[in-house]
C-alpha cells in the first residue's frame, strides 16, 4: 500500500504523493517494512515529507511483514530499475548531515531519477538486498525502533535538501 502526504491537506492521502516538481530533481522513495499507524507520528512524517516535496518528489511504501524471502520480494518489485539504493542497517556506514547531503548532491547530479531509503522490519532487511545497495546507512551507533528510524531519516533528508540548497536550517 502506498501512503503519503498530501502537500496542500497536510493528512495522509492513498495512491502516492502528487507533488509538482522540476523533472531533473532526484525522487526520494521511502520503502519501510511495517506500517507507522500511530497518529502523533503521521502527523510528525507528514511534516518532514510536505517539507521534502518542496525539493522533488517524496513517496513512501509501507510492506507488510512476513517472512524473509517474502519481505525480499515486495521490497525488490518496489525498487524502480536505475535507482540508488540506501539501506539502513545498524552496521551501516555512519554519514554526518552535511555528508549525506553530498551523498544526495550526487545522485541529482548524475542524474539519478529516484533514491531509495529502505527500512527494514523486526528482524532487518533482507540480506541480499542490503548487500546489493549502495549505500549501507547507519543512523546511528544506537538502535532505534524503526517508527523513530523512519522519523530521523526523514528529518537527515529534509536536512541534507536544506544544506544543499544553502537555506538556513542547517547550523
Amino acid at each position: 500500500m502506498r501512503i503519503g502526504w498530501s502537500s496542500k491537506a497536510n493528512r495522509p492521502t492513498r495512491g502516492g504523493f502528487r507533488l509538482s516538481v522540476d523533472p531533473r530533481v532526484v525522487r526520494v522513495r521511502i520503502i519501510a517494512v511495517g506500517k507507522a499507524k500511530d497518529r502523533d507520528l503521521r502527523s510528525l512524517l507528514g511534516d518532514y515529507y510536505a517539507r521534502i516535496g518542496r525539493y522533488g518528489k517524496l513517496e513512501e511504501i509501507e510492506i507488510k511483514d512476513g517472512k524473509a524471502d517474502e519481505v525480499a520480494e515486495r521490497l525488490s518489485r518496489s525498487i524502480p530499475d536505475r535507482s540508488r539504493v540506501v539501506a539502513l542497517e545498524v552496521d551501516g556506514r555512519t554519514l554526518s548531515s552535511r555528508d549525506l547531503a553530498t551523498w544526495l548532491g550526487r545522485a541529482e547530479n548524475d542524474s539519478v531519477q529516484t533514491v531509495v531509503f529502505l527500512i527494514g522490519g523486526a528482524y532487518g532487511l533482507p540480506q541480499e538486498l542490503s548487500k546489493k545497495a549502495d549505500l549501507r546507512l547507519s543512523l546511528s551507533a544506537m538502535t532505534f525502533p524503526h517508527r523513530l528510524a523512519r522519523l530521523v531519516l526523514a528529518e537527515q533528508i529534509y536536512r541534507a535538501f536544506s544544506i544543499l540548497r544553502g537555506e538556513p536550517y542547517d547550523h
